[in-house]
């Protein structure tokens, strides 16, 4: 039975003391949750939460992490950094780093790696613009970023990938690719993950939804067969709107 998950992704989001109460919040509002219950929160703030943590089923992710080992590198953090935080989970390839900071697929590969070799699992996203959708070429772009970046990995190592699939037009604008949108390209990058993995490790892999999920919408989405929980933004920055999206999975 493949995991489900809700994670939340804070962006730029949150003061210090802000993101302490958040996650004190969380851990006595997420309970026993149906669900793995992820925050991906700023760097600054996962010495000091991954402590709040500790005893709650609650794991803690870093938003990204550098594609250097270590080094002169003013202003990175290292996979290992992020490691020995506390935090179990990275997040990589977003689109928002794709787009405002140039990371390519041979960049992320790197962050890949460098993440797995200190024991990190990826929350590894894919997705495409309006302009690809419209164009009909949402396969061809999923497919691209997942053979650039993970493909590459041994069966063993990319048991540690989580694949989230966020159409950029729906990130943050209130648009929501319809239930069966998303269910046609989840199903769609099972199917890549079949051809280059095989069927057990396809049906094991983890996808998850990103893209203007909330309460309302989550319990038809985590109804599809081939949708696995979701990557959250806006709504994981309120406990009650996270929470609700949790409960989906009730």
């Amino acid at each position: 039975m493949r995991k489900k998950i809700v994670a939340g992704n804070w962006k730029m989001n949150k003061n210090l003391q802000e993101g302490v109460a958040l996650a004190k919040e969380l851990t006595t509002t997420v309970k026993n949750p149906n669900c793995e219950v992820i925050i991906c929160t700023p760097f600054i703030h996962l010495a000091t939460v991954a402590e709040i943590l500790k005893g709650s089923p609650i794991k803690l992710g870093a938003e990204n992490c550098a594609d250097k080992a270590s080094g002169a590198y003013t202003g990175e953090v290292s996979a290992e950094m992020v490691k020995s935080t506390g935090a179990e989970y990275v997040i990589l390839g977003h689109s928002e780093r794709r787009q405002y900071y140039s990371e390519n697929g041979e960049i992320l590969k790197e962050k890949v790696q460098l993440a797995l070799a200190n024991g990190l699992k990826v929350l590894y996203c894919i997705g495409e613009s309006l302009e690809e959708r419209e164009a009909n070429k949402q396969n061809a772009v999923v497919k691209k970023e997942l053979e650039e970046s993970v493909f590459n990995l041994d069966a063993e190592q990319f048991k540690n990938i989580v694949i989230a699939y966020e159409p950029i037009w729906a990130i943050g604008t209130g648009k929501t690719a319809t239930a069966e949108q998303a269910e046609e390209i989840h199903a769609y990058i099972r199917s890549c993950v079949e051809e280059r993995y095989g069927k057990a490790v396809a049906e094991d892999t983890t996808i998850l939804y990103g893209g203007s999920c909330k309460a309302s919408n989550a319990p038809e989405l985590f109804g599809k067969p081939d949708i696995d929980g979701g990557l959250i933004g806006g709504a994981s920055l309120k406990a009650a709107d996270f929470n609700g999206i949790i409960e989906a999975w009730n």
